[in-house]
């Protein structure tokens, strides 16, 4: 099958998106921006293509009647089977990479028998990891391994009466390699290794063996052709393609908005690096933008760095916001100035909750300002980006707007992260249905 793919490669996280010939959605996939642009482009076209096997999966066996009511509990489960196959080969190539860094290395004490005991340990708690339920802060390998590999190495060091700093100082060289590797070629392995333990974990579905086998060996002997890619992006220019595969991020998130919400008129972006205010006509090309790109205050820079200043996970910071009961000015979103203000506020004996709410109002006011210098905020409004997550800068935003403007359409979708590289993959479909373009470009 033809698929048209959109890689946006932003400041923090890359993403890609799948479409297929009747545009439809059918695969999304994220990873942690690197150093290495090249990696998280192929890291994060990968995952999409995963993900657009797990829809075909799914579209096979509800067509094969196979599972009756069941199809979602196996297609949950074959999925966290299949996360849990890759991280135990990272797991082992992460170990493999720190004996070699540890060969060459000077450190002094029991540090083999160390990264023994660590290991051992991390691969007996992987499986919980991926248990039905289970809460992950992240579902990137870096984030997993190192919260596990970090709490398990200082009880080690302890416990060997050894330096912590050694094991610390051996993960932070090797998981840049292991981080930095793409393991496209494992996914079918995974895949066929994945579908044994699911059915190992749903003994219900064993009578069912052959049946529900046979699609799923379907899709996976299916090519999923990558017709044509587009990038776009913070690190655009760093994509390995022809300039005629590179799309501005103002068109790709113009378009993007306009593919989830068509009677969209006005985008909001709030991404890691920059805000972006765009105005969009009805078929969603670009009229007028504006863009925040000269400083990370009011992005999601700003907002990881307050959340480092609280000593919290960046996801915390919406809830606790959402709790507050008192308004209060926050003077500055430059990130500079705002771990001492913050501290400021603190002291004066303000909750933390309350600041955190005149933080976010803060920062959607200076969004704002720029999307009043592109046109200002017309009906329907779309808003994007990461950020558009939290859902105490959707409240501040909804009440600035109806303050502002009164009573408007705000259009968030749950996937609009990836609305940049749905207008990359739109712009790829584009390129061959409607202008007969055949030139590939592959990450």
């Amino acid at each position: 099958m033809r698929c048209f793919i959109g890689i946006d490669l932003g400041s923090t996280t890359t993403k890609a998106v799948v479409i297929d010939e009747q545009q439809n959605i059918i695969g999304r996939g994220i990873t942690n921006s690197r150093s290495n642009y090249d990696t998280a482009a192929a890291v994060a076209k990968t995952e999409a293509l995963i993900n657009g096997r797990f829809h075909l999966f799914r579209g096979a066996l509800q067509q094969s009647g196979a599972l009756n009511g069941s199809l979602e509990s196996f297609i949950g489960q074959l999925e966290r089977d299949f996360r849990a196959e890759q991280y135990l080969e990272q797991l082992v190539d992460l170990e493999a990479t720190c004996r070699r860094n540890l060969a060459h290395s000077n450190f002094a004490g029991p540090v083999a028998e160390a990264l023994d005991e660590v290991f051992k340990r991390l691969t007996v708690e992987a499986p919980a990891l991926f248990a039905p339920g289970a809460r992950r802060k992240s579902d990137f390998f870096r984030d997993i391994a190192g919260s596990q590999y970090l709490a398990i190495g200082e009880e080690v060091a302890k416990s060997l009466g050894m330096r912590y700093d050694y094991l610390l100082n051996l993960f932070d060289r090797s998981i840049i390699e292991v981080e930095n590797r793409v393991y496209a070629d494992s996914v079918r392995r995974h895949l066929m290794a994945a579908l044994e333990r699911t059915f190992a974990a749903l003994p219900e579905t064993q009578s069912k063996r052959d049946a529900v086998a046979a699609p799923i060996k379907q899709v996976l002997d299916t090519d999923m052709e990558e017709t044509y890619v587009v990038g776009t992006g913070y690190g655009r220019a760093r994509l390995p393609f022809s300039k005629e595969h590179i799309r501005s991020e103002i068109l790709c998130h113009g378009l993007g908005a306009h593919v989830m919400y068509p009677g969209t008129a006005t985008v909001l972006d709030i991404g890691g690096q920059d805000t972006k205010a765009i105005q969009v006509d009805p078929a969603g090309i670009v009229e007028s933008f504006q863009m925040n790109d000269r400083c990370a205050a009011g992005c999601g820079r700003y907002l990881g760095y307050i959340a480092d200043e609280m000593n919290m996970g960046l996801h915390e910071l919406g809830p606790l916001a959402m709790q507050s009961t008192k308004a209060i000015r926050i003077n500055s979103t430059c990130t500079v100035f705002a771990g001492a203000e913050l501290r400021d506020r603190l002291a004066l004996g303000d909750k933390r909750e309350d600041i955190m709410a005149g933080l976010h109002r803060a920062i959607i006011l200076r969004a704002m300002s720029i999307l009043a210098r592109s046109g200002g905020i017309r009906n329907e409004f779309t808003f994007t980006g990461g950020v558009a997550k939290n859902e105490a800068a959707v409240k501040a935003l909804n009440e600035l707007v109806e303050e502002n403007y009164g009573k408007l359409t705000l259009n968030i979708d749950p996937d609009s992260i990836y609305t940049g590289a749905l207008g990359g993959a739109t712009f790829a479909w584009r390129a061959v249905v409607e202008e007969g373009k055949t030139a590939e470009a592959r990450a």
